[in-house]
């Protein structure tokens, strides 16, 4: 069986290193791995106009911003095809086959689905879109027979429901859709990064992001700024490394050799949580270590990004090239599952059979 990667993003902000560190570095591994026969990255854009239906314009400006994060980083149009996800219309067809295999009550109790509305104040007025997108996101996964998605930890319901889909899908019509794996990343820290104010997801809406393309002087601001340990008031004071932000960043981010560079005195990241602990380092030093971390991991991203920022006609042309590939893939896809379901009625003259 090939080896096929799907994943993607919202196109409704800037890509934050909640993004970086939960999904695009991997991405960027298993691309350059030689292990995986395909590799599709979507831009999703249809899955966000599910909860911005009223200000389309948002989605469509970042379009070419996720593009850019995306090339920023090191993703490869050579090696992995980078499409639009409303450039694919089988994908919308294949959802609407989809939606009579799962219960209205079974997308009520989807963990991820619940936390979403409830973050979107959603829970009297949820539009249908935004209710059904498990069912949405299963038939991208599909349509591309993927075998992997790397993700964050909050989305594996959503594989866990796309799971459910292909099981009844082959049990009903016959072995037709290809089953995933959710990929996680390997570093716990970077299951899910925390937001700058302590809050429990960073997101775009809640404005608590340090994006990819972000300038070394709005990092510094935002690092600065950052929850710690509110218990930790005195440098004397012992602090907790647990639940504290700016030790979750350095988990995710710092490596031996950032202690060298930037920080002497200390031979890694358990000396320097140890000292934390017992009292006498206060939060403006550690501050300062992230964010010379953080400013050494994002600076050749953001060169990256201003140079491609350079040729956004080559943007578009990569884009309208991912979306070809992918469309002609959809579309196989989209054929066998007609067939199964026996309802590609003039292939072959099948209505007269």
């Amino acid at each position: 069986m090939k080896q096929i990667i799907l994943t993607g993003d919202r196109p409704t902000g800037r890509l934050h290193v909640g993004h970086y560190v939960g999904s695009l570095k991997e991405r960027v591994r298993l691309q350059n791995s030689g292990k995986f026969d395909e590799i599709y990255i979507m831009i999703a854009d249809a899955q966000a106009l599910t909860d911005n239906a009223d200000n389309p314009e948002k989605v469509r400006q970042n379009i070419l911003q996720v593009a850019l994060d995306y090339l920023a980083v090191g993703i490869d149009p050579a090696k992995a095809h980078i499409f639009i996800q409303s450039m694919v219309p089988e994908l919308t067809e294949l959802s609407f086959y989809y939606m009579n295999l799962v219960t209205v009550s079974r997308l009520q109790r989807n963990p991820t689905v619940k936390a979403e509305i409830q973050q979107k104040n959603f829970e009297t007025s949820i539009p249908v879109g935004f209710f059904t997108y498990p069912i949405s996101q299963a038939a991208d996964i599909t349509a591309f027979r993927a075998t992997t998605v790397p993700a964050g930890e909050d989305q594996m319901p959503m594989l866990e429901q796309c799971r459910e889909i292909v099981h009844k899908f082959n049990v009903v019509y016959g072995e037709t859709l290809t089953e995933p794996e959710i990929l996680l990343p390997s570093n716990h820290a970077c299951l899910r990064l925390p937001g700058i104010d302590g809050k429990a997801k960073m997101s775009k809406s809640l404005g608590n992001c340090i994006y990819l393309s972000d300038e070394p002087e709005d990092i510094k601001k935002k690092i600065m700024s950052m929850y710690t340990d509110p218990g930790h008031l005195r440098v004397q004071d012992p602090g907790k490394v647990e639940g504290n932000p700016v030790f979750t960043y350095l988990d995710a981010f710092s490596r031996p050799e950032h202690f060298a560079e930037f920080l002497p005195e200390y031979q890694n990241l358990d000396e320097l949580k140890a000292h934390y602990q017992r009292g006498g380092l206060g939060d403006v030093k550690i501050k300062k270590f992230l964010n010379a971390v953080m400013q050494a991991e994002l600076e050749p991203i953001r060169t990256r990004r201003k140079e491609w920022e350079q040729r956004l006609p080559e943007v578009v042309e990569i884009l309208k090239e991912g979306s070809a590939v992918a469309e002609q893939t959809a579309a196989a896809t989209l054929a066998d599952v007609r067939k199964s379901m026996r309802i590609d009625y003039f292939t072959d003259n099948n209505l007269l059979k």
